[in-house]
């Protein structure tokens, strides 16, 4: 028996740190929402009691240290699940991008083996379980638009944004998602304004949207990035309507209402950056 899904990855239009918290997590409060660049995942069940993972991308583990596997081990053993699984992961999101391209795998592979497994789980009870994995992973089984609180796993769902061009481009060089964090200073931060951003997106205001794009892991990743800078420099100079770094970084997007000027962008930044994608934006569920 086989069972495909769809992974897609996230943008962050909003990204703010409140506080940091007494479990040395930070409280944060995020809009994210979802693109049409996704990883694909094939789940065949097996007899043999045991759980798989195979990529041939050579930046994926196949053990502990991938998030899909930590899912499937998760799911195995919380409901004495006494089949295997083998996990075959086709990636096509950029490794350490900060598009969570490992917690959207995570994510569809708790979707996935949820129905290889016939175990009847709704996608709360889902997110609540990937919240045990990583911070992203919760969002990620929704995989829509939403608010993200708390470490990430209080998921209050809008509206999709209206439909545009995102250009991703990614640095080569990746960032650490806690080295970031760590060097965050709280003291400084100017934040975004998150509720202004939620009602653009109710009412459907692209321009309101474009006008409300901050991510205050910025002033941490950009100044230790050059690349990313100028990735942003360029996507600003080439006419996006907004330009943002996406998570910890160092993914860069660009958010572009014409198709030509999104091709423009993509073609003026292919001179020194490999991977640069030109996509739709999805935001609602799209699993298929």
């Amino acid at each position: 028996m086989h069972v495909s899904e769809k992974a897609p990855a996230k943008i962050n239009l909003t990204l703010d740190v409140l506080y940091k918290r007494q479990d040395n997590y930070h409280e944060i409060e995020m809009v994210m929402t979802t693109v049409d660049l996704a990883d694909r995942l094939e789940f065949t069940l097996t007899n043999d009691n045991k759980i798989r993972v195979d990529s041939e991308n050579r930046f994926v583990p196949n053990d502990e240290r991938n998030l899909a596997f930590r899912a499937a081990k998760l799911l195995k053993d919380r409901f004495h699940v006494q089949h295997g699984a083998r996990i075959k992961i086709e990636k096509h999101i950029p490794v350490a991008a900060g598009l969570a391209g490992g917690s959207s795998d995570a994510a569809a592979t708790l979707r996935g083996l949820n129905r290889l497994w016939n175990l009847n789980l709704s996608l709360e009870e889902l997110a609540n379980l990937g919240s045990e994995i990583g911070s992203d992973v919760s969002f990620c089984v929704y995989s829509s638009t939403a608010v993200a609180r708390g470490r990430g796993e209080k998921i209050e769902k809008l509206p999709a944004p209206p439909s545009c061009w995102v250009v991703l481009a990614k640095p080569q060089q990746g960032v650490s998602t806690q080295s970031v964090y760590e060097s965050l200073s709280l003291d400084n931060i100017v934040h975004p304004d998150t509720n202004g951003m939620i009602e653009a997106l109710h009412s459907g205001d692209y321009w309101g949207i474009c006008k409300r794009v901050k991510n205050v892991l910025e002033a941490v990743t950009l100044p230790k990035q050059p690349e990313a800078n100028q990735i942003k420099e360029q996507m600003i100079h080439s006419g996006a309507d907004a330009v943002l770094m996406s998570g910890s970084g160092p993914t860069i997007f660009g958010l572009v209402q014409q198709e030509t000027r999104a091709i423009r962008i993509y073609n003026s930044l292919r001179g020194f950056c490999e991977d640069v994608y030109v996509v739709r934006m999805l935001g609602t569920e799209s699993l298929d």
